[in-house]
C-alpha cells in the first residue's frame, strides 16, 4: 500500500514539472512573438527595443499574429484613409520608355554681332549678360578713322561730280566711294545725310539684328576692336532643342519623324508633343551612345536652356492587358503586392507579377483575375496599418503562408 502511494506521489511531481516546463516554453514563445516598429516608418521592424534609424523615435511594441495577411477596416476608417476599391478589368495598355534629356539652345536662333569696321568702342549700350533686347535696339557706337577717311573721299568725289557733271570719270569715282561706304554698313540715307553738312560722321551706331537674350559680351567700352571682332552673342529662346542619349540597341525604337512626348520636371501642364528630327549618324566613342534631338516651342519663355527633361518614347502596346493604377501596387524587398477585397471592409495582400508600365498604369501578368476587386487608392495606408497591427510585412506573411 505504501508502495502504491509513493508511485502516485512521484507521478504527480513529474506531471507538475512538465506543466511548469510547458508554461515556461509558452511564455518564451509569446515573448518571441513580440516585435517593435516605428509609428512613423512602419517598414522598420525588429525583435528588440530601440529607436527608428530614420527619424530617431522610440519603437513601439506590436504583437505578431498568425492569422495571415488580412486586415479589416470599418467604414469610417476607409473613408478617413480615402480607400477606394475597383474591379479588375482589361483594356489598352501603352508603354513609354523614358529617356533622360536636357534643354539646349537652338543654334538656328542664335546670332553673333561682330564689328563691321575697325575702331574704338565709344559707347556700349549693353554691358552684361542675361539682358533681354528687341530687334532694332541700339547695341554699341564705334569711332573709326578709316570710316572718316572714306567719308571724306566720298565728299570730294561728290563735289567734283557737281562741278563737272559731264565728266564720267568723276561719276565713276563717286560710285566707287559709295560702294566702299556700304561695305562699312553705311546705308543710303547715312551717305545722303553727309551732303548737306559736308562733314564727316566717324561714329557708327549698330543695332540688334534680332530679339533675344544677351548670352555673352566679349568687349568693354573704350576698347579698340578690329574688323570682324565679336561684340555680343544673342540667343533667342522662343524655341529650344531637346536632346537625349540612347544606347545603340534602343535605336530601333527611334526614327526620324517619330512622335514622342516631353516632360519637364517642375513645369505645370501635360507632356509636350515633339517630333524627332535628327539622329546622329555615328556612335559617340566616349559613352557609346547615339544622340537624338527634337524642337519644342517656348513662346512664353517658361523654360530655360540647361533644364532637365524626359522624353517618353512609345515602345509597345497591348489591347487586352489587366491594368491597375501605379499607386495600387506596393513594392518592397519581397516583390509586388496588391490588396484584394474578399468581403466589404476585409482586405488580403496578394503577390502579383508586373509587366509593362508607364507613369499612370502598370500591367498585371499574374496574380489577379477579372473577378477580383482591388484597392485602387490608399494601398500604402493599408500596408502601414497592417504592419502597425500585426507587426510583420504582409508580403512576408503571405509568402510564409
Amino acid at each position: 500500500m505504501k508502495r502504491n502511494e509513493f508511485i502516485l506521489l512521484a507521478a504527480s511531481w513529474v506531471s507538475g514539472v512538465l506543466l511548469l516546463g510547458c508554461s515556461a516554453d509558452q511564455q518564451k514563445s509569446d515573448l518571441a512573438k513580440v516585435t517593435y516598429t516605428c509609428s512613423m516608418h512602419p517598414q522598420i521592424v525588429q525583435n528588440k527595443p530601440g529607436t527608428c534609424p530614420i527619424c530617431g523615435m522610440d519603437l513601439v511594441v506590436v504583437v505578431n499574429s498568425t492569422s495571415g495577411a488580412t486586415i479589416t477596416l470599418g467604414p469610417s476608417q476607409m473613408a478617413l484613409a480615402n480607400i477606394s476599391v475597383r474591379p479588375v478589368g482589361k483594356g489598352m495598355m501603352t508603354h513609354s520608355k523614358p529617356l533622360n534629356g536636357r534643354l539646349v539652345v537652338n543654334p538656328e536662333r542664335t546670332t553673333v554681332v561682330s564689328s563691321r569696321i575697325a575702331g574704338r568702342l565709344e559707347l556700349l549700350y549693353v554691358r552684361e549678360t542675361g539682358v533681354r533686347i528687341a530687334q532694332g535696339q541700339p547695341l554699341y557706337k564705334i569711332y573709326s578713322e578709316e570710316l572718316a577717311a572714306l567719308q571724306q573721299e566720298y565728299l570730294l568725289a561728290h563735289e567734283q561730280v557737281i562741278q563737272f557733271p559731264l565728266d564720267s570719270r568723276f561719276a565713276a569715282i563717286e560710285k566707287a566711294s559709295i560702294q566702299k561706304l556700304k561695305r562699312y554698313d553705311q546705308s543710303a540715307s547715312d551717305i545722303e545725310n553727309l551732303n548737306p553738312t559736308k562733314k564727316q560722321e566717324p561714329y557708327v551706331l549698330y543695332r540688334a539684328p534680332m530679339s533675344g537674350t544677351v548670352a555673352d559680351v566679349g568687349v568693354f567700352e573704350g576698347q579698340y576692336v578690329s574688323e570682324g571682332s565679336p561684340i555680343l552673342r544673342i540667343e533667342n529662346y522662343s524655341t529650344l532643342w531637346v536632346e537625349a542619349d540612347i544606347y545603340p540597341e534602343e535605336a530601333r525604337w527611334v526614327g526620324k519623324g517619330k512622335k514622342v512626348e516631353v516632360q519637364i520636371p517642375g513645369s505645370e501642364g501635360d507632356a509636350v508633343p515633339m517630333t524627332i528630327d535628327f539622329i546622329t549618324p555615328v556612335i559617340e566613342s566616349a559613352g557609346q551612345v547615339v544622340r537624338v534631338r527634337g524642337t519644342i516651342a517656348n513662346s512664353t519663355g517658361q523654360w530655360q536652356p540647361g533644364m532637365q527633361a524626359q522624353i517618353l518614347l512609345p515602345v509597345e502596346g497591348k489591347t487586352d492587358a489587366i491594368t491597375l493604377p501605379v499607386d495600387a501596387v506596393i513594392r518592397d524587398s519581397h516583390g509586388a503586392q496588391v490588396w484584394v477585397q474578399t468581403k466589404p471592409g476585409t482586405f488580403t495582400a496578394r503577390s502579383v507579377g508586373l509587366g509593362i508600365e508607364n507613369d499612370k498604369q502598370v500591367e498585371i501578368i499574374h496574380g489577379l483575375s477579372e473577378e477580383d476587386k482591388v484597392v485602387a487608392t490608399g494601398a500604402y495606408l493599408l500596408y502601414s496599418e497592417y504592419i502597425l497591427k500585426k507587426g510583420a510585412d504582409p508580403m512576408a506573411a503571405h509568402q510564409h503562408n
